[in-house]
């Protein structure tokens, strides 16, 4: 028989890991569901079965005083800390479609947005397509573009702008639109010093889009149309992290929709892996997704998932849509990773609480589950808030959860 020691040694040497960011996953009681989180209201046979084998317990992804953003918890989440390495979400996102970022420019997040009398509609345009939102973009690049500013299309609604020679726009305080559903848009426009050029932008933007044919087709078919831009999360270059494989010896690979988590896996320099049917919406392919991810294992010691949807379902308070997105989670790929197999160690986890009531992100700690080899149940019987709670079981600097993954 083998030693203790040595069969640690040969297990490390074989182990695979998965870590699954459910994004915006958790959330607060709903008084109208019997003040039940979507969580405790979600059939999850998978993450049921699982709990009681795993550590259940909670994490603080966004440490206090910071940005309740995706780009601070994902940081934490792949095991970097926010305080060192976050510098701004818009260089995160530039850096995944290779913008770069010069000296003297700074880049912002470009929402196409919806705004009908006066009020934040839409800050997704209704979920615009890709390739609708190409077009549109191009058109404010043609109109609104110049020497100083150029905008760059990225998916569905999320572009970057880029500015030169106006560092002073970084001091402006802006507002995300998710942040603001139904509310006057005059009272969140970019205010205070370096304002004046985003918010001349933004209002020039209006009469670009009114009458683009990608709006009037949207329109004839009752879809929202996009009828400016809004910029925010503005910031310069951002700094290198780290190589993950240098930090855990570990070839990781990183697979989402969305340009943040790609921005983010090439600051940590992981791969990024393409699934077709894989989108940042609630059409999301979750069984191709499970399966392209888990079969990188062949290649790779990590796969690092997100999937956007129960977020976007949580940004517009669609309380059975973002149910169904969490049970659609358990049953395709939940059930894959549980049945992986013996050598299989994973992280499940949202990378930040993002509640119906509120229906934008919070820094509010959220359930995590690791399981696989090495780890042992601590009383839970089921993947919720409350019953993480229960075990006592908290993180508060949630970038260090990676390491108990690995065990490095």
């Amino acid at each position: 028989m083998l030693r203790l020691l040595e069969w640690y040694e040969i297990s490390v040497k074989t182990m695979k890991y998965c870590v699954l960011i459910i994004d915006g996953g958790s959330g607060y009681p709903l008084p109208e569901r019997g003040n039940k989180t979507t969580l405790e209201l979600a059939r999850t046979p998978n993450l049921d079965a699982m709990t009681p084998q795993g550590m259940l317990g909670l994490a603080r992804n966004v440490p206090k005083g910071m940005e309740p953003s995706s780009a601070c918890a994902c940081m934490s989440v792949i095991g970097y800390d926010p305080r060192t390495y976050y510098k701004g979400r818009g260089g995160i996102e530039a850096r995944s479609l290779d913008i770069p970022i010069g000296k003297g420019e700074v880049v912002f997040r470009c929402n196409l947005v919806a705004v009908k009398e006066g009020k934040m509609w839409s800050y997704s345009a209704g979920y615009i397509s890709t390739d609708e939102a190409k077009e549109l973009i191009a058109a404010v690049q043609e109109k609104l573009g110049s020497d100083e500013v150029s905008f760059y299309p990225g998916v569905s609604y999320r572009h970057i702008c880029k500015i030169r020679n106006h560092e002073e726009t970084l001091r402006a305080v802006c507002t995300p639109p998710h942040d603001i559903p139904d509310r006057p848009i005059a009272e969140y426009l970019p205010r205070g010093k370096g304002s004046e050029l985003l918010r001349d932008l933004m209002a020039r933007s209006e009469a670009v889009l009114q009458d683009h044919p990608v709006n009037a087709r949207r329109r004839e078919r009752g879809e929202i149309p996009a009828t400016q831009i809004w910029l925010f999360w503005g910031t310069g270059a951002v700094p290198d992290m780290p190589a993950f494989q240098k930090k855990t010896g570990l070839r990781a690979v990183m697979n989402s929709a969305v340009d943040l988590l790609k921005g983010l896996a090439k600051m940590a320099q992981m791969d990024i892996l393409e699934i077709p049917g894989v989108t940042d919406g609630l059409d999301n392919d979750y069984r191709a997704q499970a399966e392209g991810a888990l079969r990188a294992l062949e290649g790779y010691d990590m796969v690092v998932m997100h999937i956007e949807a129960p977020d976007e379902a949580a940004h517009s308070a669609l309380i059975d849509e973002k149910i169904d997105a969490l049970e659609k989670i358990d049953k395709e790929v939940v059930g894959r990773i549980r049945g992986w197999g013996k050598d299989l160690r994973a992280l499940i986890i949202p990378d930040h609480c993002t509640p119906i009531k509120v229906q934008t992100h919070t820094d509010d700690p959220v359930p995590f589950l690791l399981w696989g080899p090495g780890f042992v149940g601590n009383g839970a019987l089921r993947y919720t808030e409350n019953e993480a709670k229960k075990t006592g079981v908290f993180i508060p600097a949630g970038y260090k959860i990676m390491a108990k993954l690995v065990g490095r």
